[in-house]
């Protein structure tokens, strides 16, 4: 190409300047602060269930949630928007990566550091989150990166994302305000609701069930078929809330447990409704029964902090 010609009549080279450094704005971006959400409500859940004065611990509440959700959910974003540049280049090419805003392996550099960071953030913590931190990013970057990849495999994939949204922030939520290790209650009701969020996980591949038969992701969708997929996510999300429910009457929770069962009622004749249209209604879904399931965990936190002030725990 030419520019036009300049007053002495010499038709001047067009030089394109290619972006060396990431835009800042690219970079934030790639953290997708939308998806924060989650594990930072989750981690809100396990700092309630911990039954710590907020007015002593206030300090590593704060502290835990930044690590839960612009460090380790940050993070995960990042390694994502890296080792699927090739297939976002086609699908969704003004993405920071494959647009050039974050140009050449700075994508990479800024997962790795970003991972640094959120250890060294961790370790500020205590070892107990420290630890959840460390396997929050295993699976980070397992879900991720070849030559695991466990997005590849929605089974296994999701699994891992449910943990990761659910369970370790619940579980550091309640450490980090604890110094110590959390309750057994407080995990065992952490890991049923990582295991419900498998079927969560599984309602958001219905958007992209043609994009990932064309890149052969084995995603639940794709594996059992939409009705299939939608019966199987229904049944995830409501066994552990059942589980749930249960343990909350056995450990003198009622009032809970009867909060927590009539949301699982109104879930319950949602998905009627889900399973009707299921790709249709995924999105919905997920605006309203979703809602209701993480609305649950809130209940589930609070039946745990009154247990532990009457003595119970």
């Amino acid at each position: 190409m030419a520019r036009d010609p300049s007053p002495s009549g010499v038709v001047e080279p067009l030089v394109v300047h290619r972006q060396v450094y990431p835009q800042p704005r690219a970079l934030l971006q790639l953290l997708k602060p939308i998806t924060w959400f989650p594990p930072m409500w989750a981690y809100l859940c396990g700092v309630v269930s911990a039954g710590s004065s907020l007015s002593e611990t206030w300090l590593a509440a704060v502290a835990g949630a930044l690590l839960a959700g612009p460090l380790v959910c940050g993070t995960s974003q990042v390694v994502n928007d890296w080792y699927d540049r090739h297939v976002d280049a086609v699908n969704e090419p003004d993405r920071p990566i494959p647009s050039g805003r974050v140009p050449g392996q700075w994508g990479l550099f800024f997962a790795v550091i970003w991972t640094i960071v959120s250890l060294f953030f961790a370790s500020l913590l205590g070892p107990q989150v420290t630890f959840a931190t460390i396997l929050g990013l295993v699976c980070a970057w397992a879900y991720s990166a070849p030559p695991m990849r466990l997005k590849g495999n929605g089974w296994y994939g999701n699994l891992a994302v449910g943990l990761c949204y659910e369970g370790l922030p619940w579980f550091t939520g309640a450490a980090a305000v604890l110094g110590t290790w959390p309750d057994a209650r407080i995990i065992a009701l952490a890991l049923l609701y990582s295991l419900g969020a498998h079927g969560i996980m599984t309602l958001n591949d219905f958007k992209s069930i043609e994009g990932d038969k064309l890149h052969r992701v084995r995603s639940i969708p794709v594996q059992l078929g939409a009705a299939r997929a939608a019966r199987f996510a229904c049944w995830v999300m409501a066994v552990p809330q059942a589980v749930v429910i249960a343990l909350l009457v056995h450990w003198g929770a009622p009032v809970h447990a009867m909060i927590v069962g009539a949301m699982l009622v109104a879930q319950l004749v949602l998905m009627r409704r889900l399973v009707a249209a299921p790709r249709e209604r995924a999105p919905w879904y997920n605006g309203t029964g979703v809602t209701l399931y993480v609305l649950g965990m809130l209940v589930c936190a609070f039946a745990l902090r009154s247990l532990d002030t009457a003595g119970g725990m």
